[in-house]
């Protein structure tokens, strides 16, 4: 019985030790190099009196932060992933909240590293702790005393107060992740992943564990590249990336500049989405130009250890429809619950709740609110059981397909009608040279603001609207933006749009 994620990575090791396990293109690191790196870093971690606590790997993106992350973990404690990317202000509130004693560092992160640390911190420069003897007792030792509840990992979501909140998940919840997203993703050992999400979001999970489990390569691809969407598809070709998983901006913003018109990401046979809804058209250029890939749908919150649900694109779609998030992965419970927290009735909305192995520890130090959002069943009254909460509505349609409508947040009164505000972004988004989309409620005003990226008229989009909608969906104003405002992670940012806005 498997019961520690390093398990994978010492498998791999021995079978393909001169393989690519992680690279940007010009540098990487082999599967051999990993282990003996990681297992330097666990050794140098434990000579220093670390156990079973949060160590945070602070580094630029690069195949030695993923190395550092397994490092942590052969130390029996638990990485926290802060990328250079991050905004100053978050990565300060991160170390406040966790007073990290362990901070692992490279050279262009050292200096903010050791300003935030506090004072009695050790700051270790990787190249240096990697470089340490293996202290293979100490290892054995500490692999003999861990369990499949232990942490792996802390990475920090944003909270609605503006205060980061830490989940932490465990070898058994990202191993059953693991084991089941690599079935459904078709992994093999000739797998090359280009990985798109910075390394500190657990969107990054699928590529880094799938790979040391079959020995596939993972090319973390520059930022850059994704604000040059031709070059990106030449990266791709460059290294004959086969597999991406991906929010859905990333892919419509090739698609959405006409890019697939003339390049093609030749060896990409499998496709994965999600974080956000992928709009039907931007979707159709994507299919028409790979006929044979595989496209799939992914759902899934960061509380319930990355991706829950999953969905194999196999008919056709209307521009105005959305693709279902289909089903959960086997081990995973899904509940949907209506208001009075009774089951949900057939083709009715209701709030997405997940149960099962799936579900990580909760919030790191913040049992307030683990609590609110980590609740017993309503629906057992017999024992103990947890399920999470996830403030999604989604809904069962004829097919028996579980669709994703909208946050809970996302949902608003108007006219005297309940409206899904992304009921009105799919019907925009297939709209006539609109590439993106983000409806708004102005409270005060009590008016909805469509804000769009593209090269139609407002008022062509308002009309397009009118014949689409009922009249009390209809956007009462339409802007052009250049560009809706993203996330680190590459989803759209609701909250910046806001703020710019309506203010």
């Amino acid at each position: 019985m498997q019961t520690n994620i390093l398990e994978y990575l010492d498998a791999t090791a021995l079978r393909v030790p001169e393989k690519p396990a992680f690279s940007n293109g010009p540098e990487g690191l082999t599967f051999r190099e990993v282990h003996a790196q990681a297992r330097a870093i666990g050794s140098g971690l434990l000579a220093r009196g670390a156990a079973r606590e949060p160590v945070v790997v602070y580094m630029e993106r690069h195949p030695k932060m993923a190395a550092a992350f397994f490092g942590v973990v052969y130390a029996g404690c638990f990485y926290v992933p802060i990328d250079g990317e991050m905004p100053a202000f978050r990565v300060e509130l991160i170390f406040q909240q966790l007073k990290p004693r362990f901070v692992i560092c490279d050279t262009g992160t050292r200096d903010h590293a050791g300003a935030l640390a506090p004072e009695e911190a050790q700051v270790l420069l990787y190249d240096q702790i990697a470089a340490q003897a293996v202290n293979e007792a100490a290892l054995a030792q500490t692999r003999a005393g861990a369990l499949d509840t232990d942490p792996i990992y802390i990475v920090f979501t944003s909270g609605s107060t503006g205060v980061p909140k830490g989940v932490a998940a465990c070898h058994r919840s990202v191993l059953d992740y693991i084991e089941h997203l690599t079935e459904v993703l078709g992994v093999t050992e000739d797998t090359v992943f280009g990985n798109q999400t910075p390394l500190y979001f657990d969107a990054c999970l699928k590529e880094l564990y799938s790979g040391i489990k079959y020995g596939a390569t993972t090319y973390l691809i520059p930022k850059q590249l994704f604000s040059f969407p031709i070059k990106l598809v030449a990266y791709l070709n460059e290294y004959k990336i086969n597999t991406v998983c991906w929010v859905v901006s990333a892919l419509t913003m090739i698609s959405g500049f006409k890019v697939l018109d003339k390049y093609v990401p030749e060896y990409l046979h499998t496709v994965a989405f999600g974080s956000e809804v992928f709009p039907i058209k931007q979707f159709k250029l994507w299919r028409a130009a790979l006929p044979h890939a595989r496209f799939i749908n992914l759902y899934g919150p960061t509380e319930a250890t990355g991706m829950s649900c999953w969905y194999e694109v196999d008919r056709e779609f209307a521009d105005d429809e959305v693709l279902p998030i289909g089903r959960p992965f086997p081990n995973t419970g899904l509940l949907l619950l209506d208001e009075e927290d009774r089951p949900a009735a057939p083709g009715e909305p209701g709030e997405i709740c997940l149960r099962g192995t799936c579900l990580t520890l909760g919030y790191y130090g913040d049992f307030q609110r683990t609590n609110e959002v980590f609740v017993q069943n309503p629906l057992q009254k017999n024992y103990p059981e947890l399920i999470y909460r996830t403030g999604d509505i989604g809904k069962l349609n004829d097919r028996g397909e579980l669709v994703f409508l909208t946050r809970k947040d996302n949902q608003i009164k108007h006219m005297g009608h309940r409206i899904e505000l992304g009921e009105i972004e799919v019907v925009a988004a297939a709209g006539e040279g609109v590439r993106g989309v983000c409806c708004l409620y102005h409270k005060e005003k009590k008016r909805l603001i469509l804000c769009y990226e593209g090269e139609c008229e407002a008022s062509g989009l308002a009309g397009y609207l009118r014949s689409k909608l009922p009249s009390y969906m209809v956007p009462n104003k339409m802007i052009l933006v250049e560009a809706l405002p993203r996330t680190p992670n590459g989803k759209l940012d609701r909250r910046a749009l806001a703020a710019q806005v309506i203010g």
